[in-house]
Protein backbone atom coordinates (compact mmCIF):
# COMPACT_ATOMS: atom_id res chain seq x y z
CA UNK A 1 0.00 0.00 0.00
CA UNK A 2 2.41 2.43 0.82
CA UNK A 3 4.78 1.66 -1.78
CA UNK A 4 1.69 2.27 -4.07
CA UNK A 5 1.13 5.28 -2.75
CA UNK A 6 4.69 6.46 -3.11
CA UNK A 7 4.80 5.49 -6.56
CA UNK A 8 1.53 7.13 -7.34
CA UNK A 9 3.20 10.67 -5.65
CA UNK A 10 6.62 10.21 -7.62
CA UNK A 11 5.11 9.80 -10.60
CA UNK A 12 2.37 12.98 -10.05
CA UNK A 13 5.15 15.47 -8.63
CA UNK A 14 8.18 14.44 -10.92
CA UNK A 15 7.89 12.29 -13.59
CA UNK A 16 4.73 13.86 -15.46
CA UNK A 17 5.74 17.21 -14.62
CA UNK A 18 9.01 16.14 -16.04
CA UNK A 19 7.43 14.43 -19.78
CA UNK A 20 5.44 17.15 -20.10
CA UNK A 21 8.62 19.99 -19.60
CA UNK A 22 10.29 17.17 -21.79
CA UNK A 23 7.74 17.56 -24.65
CA UNK A 24 7.67 21.02 -24.64
CA UNK A 25 11.48 21.23 -25.43
CA UNK A 26 10.97 18.65 -27.96
CA UNK A 27 7.90 20.08 -29.74
CA UNK A 28 9.55 24.33 -29.39
CA UNK A 29 12.98 23.43 -30.55
CA UNK A 30 14.02 22.56 -33.83
CA UNK A 31 16.06 19.25 -32.74
CA UNK A 32 17.65 16.36 -35.03
CA UNK A 33 14.84 13.72 -35.40
CA UNK A 34 17.96 11.16 -33.68
CA UNK A 35 18.21 13.66 -30.41
CA UNK A 36 14.17 13.21 -30.63
CA UNK A 37 14.19 9.46 -30.73
CA UNK A 38 16.93 9.12 -28.41
CA UNK A 39 14.99 11.01 -25.36
CA UNK A 40 12.16 9.12 -26.50
CA UNK A 41 13.83 6.02 -25.89
CA UNK A 42 15.61 7.04 -22.82
CA UNK A 43 12.17 8.16 -21.39
CA UNK A 44 10.14 4.06 -22.30
CA UNK A 45 13.70 2.83 -20.61
CA UNK A 46 14.10 4.35 -17.87
CA UNK A 47 10.33 5.77 -16.64
CA UNK A 48 9.32 2.04 -15.56
CA UNK A 49 12.32 1.69 -13.31
CA UNK A 50 12.30 4.89 -11.68
CA UNK A 51 8.35 4.05 -10.98
CA UNK A 52 9.63 0.48 -9.53
CA UNK A 53 12.26 1.88 -7.52
CA UNK A 54 9.45 4.88 -6.09
CA UNK A 55 7.40 1.87 -5.20
CA UNK A 56 10.19 -0.48 -3.59
CA UNK A 57 11.85 2.75 -1.76
CA UNK A 58 9.25 5.57 -0.15
CA UNK A 59 12.01 7.20 1.25
CA UNK A 60 14.11 8.00 -1.94
CA UNK A 61 11.29 8.25 -3.68
CA UNK A 62 9.87 11.19 -1.42
CA UNK A 63 13.64 12.66 -0.69
CA UNK A 64 13.66 13.19 -4.53
CA UNK A 65 10.12 14.45 -5.06
CA UNK A 66 11.11 17.42 -2.51
CA UNK A 67 14.48 17.96 -3.69
CA UNK A 68 13.51 18.27 -7.67
CA UNK A 69 10.14 20.27 -6.54
CA UNK A 70 12.39 22.42 -4.59
CA UNK A 71 15.46 22.84 -6.95
CA UNK A 72 17.96 20.83 -4.35
CA UNK A 73 18.42 18.16 -6.93
CA UNK A 74 18.22 18.30 -10.66
CA UNK A 75 15.58 15.98 -12.22
CA UNK A 76 18.99 14.87 -14.67
CA UNK A 77 20.45 12.78 -12.03
CA UNK A 78 17.42 10.94 -12.21
CA UNK A 79 18.68 9.13 -15.40
CA UNK A 80 21.66 6.72 -16.47
CA UNK A 81 24.49 8.94 -17.58
CA UNK A 82 26.27 5.57 -19.11
CA UNK A 83 23.20 5.57 -21.48
CA UNK A 84 24.01 6.76 -24.23
CA UNK A 85 20.11 7.59 -25.00
CA UNK A 86 19.90 9.12 -22.01
CA UNK A 87 22.64 11.46 -22.85
CA UNK A 88 20.57 13.57 -25.44
CA UNK A 89 17.98 13.60 -22.33
CA UNK A 90 19.76 14.68 -19.47
CA UNK A 91 21.48 17.89 -22.39
CA UNK A 92 18.05 18.66 -22.58
CA UNK A 93 17.57 18.79 -18.81
CA UNK A 94 20.50 20.81 -17.95
CA UNK A 95 22.16 22.56 -21.24
CA UNK A 96 25.49 22.99 -19.20
CA UNK A 97 25.56 18.78 -19.14
CA UNK A 98 25.99 18.63 -22.70
CA UNK A 99 28.87 21.32 -22.93
CA UNK A 100 30.79 19.55 -20.44
CA UNK A 101 30.09 16.26 -22.29
CA UNK A 102 31.34 17.77 -25.52
CA UNK A 103 34.27 19.39 -23.98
Amino acid sequence: MIANIAAWIFTLFVIDPLHAEMRQHLDRANLPVELVQQSRQCLTNEVPRLIDKAGNEPGWAAAMTVGISIGWISPEQLFDGADPSCGALRGLINPQTAREAEG
